[in-house]
């Protein structure tokens, strides 16, 4: 029984010291402000819509350039 208590003490110990190094990181630790999160966020939004945009008019060209392509192979060989 001595043996365990030893142990949790230990243990214990060992949190206090992972607790006490993590709020000592925290405090060198720089967060940006709240305008700089807000320009960022904005910029991701906007990359977001242009990437949609582009991919979509991407996709609506290749829809149009694959059904030419079946297009004129059916009128060549008709539909088999």
């Amino acid at each position: 029984m001595p043996e365990e208590a030893i142990e949790t003490a230990e243990s214990r110990g060992k949190v206090t010291q992972y607790i006490k190094e993590t709020k000592e990181e925290l405090q060198k630790v720089s967060f940006p402000s709240a305008s700089d999160v807000r320009g960022t966020t904005v910029i991701v939004i906007i990359n977001v819509i242009f990437f949609a945009v582009f991919l979509f008019l991407i996709d609506r060209f290749w829809t149009y350039v694959l059904d030419a392509i079946t297009w004129v192979i059916n009128s060549l060989f008709g539909a088999l």
